[in-house]
């Protein structure tokens, strides 16, 4: 009796090592799910607010066929070694999508992503603790704001509020007001209309306006970088554009 604690102890290790190699060697991906979930919520407003806590999104305007409601498809792939779970859910209150991943235990690893189809003209607004957000086709304003990830915004027209704690924000859109604020990544903003207001910030990073052709009130600075305006500029013009980065080029131009 006196050698089988030791020999516990030495075998426990060998266990808790080969879970370690085996876990880190083949992470979770939600790709690998071939059977995603799908779950239809009834929208009863013009209003909807995304709040998921650990996973990339992508937001985008919903068919025809599909009005009144938010259509989720979620792919999901985890396992925990030692411990419950994991789980996921997923319920809508008072207009608001609630999205989470609970994966805690000893050797946890989840992976969980998240395609919502949301009526074209709601107003969205998206908070996201780790992820890429990407969002598509939407007439109604959309905010979006993660802690973790890129933000890409593509063919909309309604005013645009979007932020990055770490990652780009990058929009190629015809809305009229574009927000957009980072604190470690780039910023690159492409504007197929003319603008009323463009307001770009980053305290580190590149920070790119593109606009048609036409005059600005256009205020550019960097503390630590070059900046370069090449767009024609009128103090008294009505469209305003901002670009400012605290550690990073800044650039205002015309397309090419």
């Amino acid at each position: 009796m006196t050698r089988s604690v030791p020999f516990r102890a030495a075998a426990a290790a060998v266990l808790a090592g080969t879970l370690v190699t085996g876990l880190s060697a083949c992470g979770a991906s939600a790709g690998d799910d071939k059977h995603p979930d799908q779950r239809s919520f009834a929208l009863h407003g013009r209003t909807l607010t995304v709040d998921s806590d650990n996973a990339p999104l992508e937001i985008v305007a919903a068919d025809a066929n599909k009005p009144g409601s938010v259509h989720v498809t979620r792919w999901f792939q985890g396992s925990v070694a030692i411990g419950s779970g994991p789980k996921v859910s997923w319920s809508l209150a008072h207009d608001r999508l609630v999205l989470r991943t609970h994966c805690s235990g000893l050797f946890a690893d989840c992976s969980t992503r998240y395609r919502l189809e949301v009526p074209r003209d709601v107003a969205v607004k998206v908070t996201d603790g780790n992820g890429d957000v990407r969002a598509h086709g939407f007439t109604a304003s959309l905010g979006v704001q993660t802690d973790n990830g890129d933000v890409h915004v593509t063919d909309s027209t309604g005013p645009l509020d979007l932020g990055s704690d770490n990652g780009a924000v990058t929009a190629d859109v015809t809305s009229r007001q574009v927000r957009a604020d980072v604190s470690n990544g780039s910023v690159d903003l492409t504007l197929g209309s003319v603008p009323d207001l463009v307001n770009a910030q980053s305290d580190n990073g590149a920070v790119t306006v593109t606009v048609p052709r036409d005059e600005y009130h256009v205020k550019a600075d960097s503390d630590n970088g070059p900046v370069s305006v090449s767009v024609s500029r009128r103090d008294r013009s009505p469209h305003r554009v901002t670009a400012e980065s605290s550690n990073g080029k800044v650039t205002v131009r015309n397309p090419n």
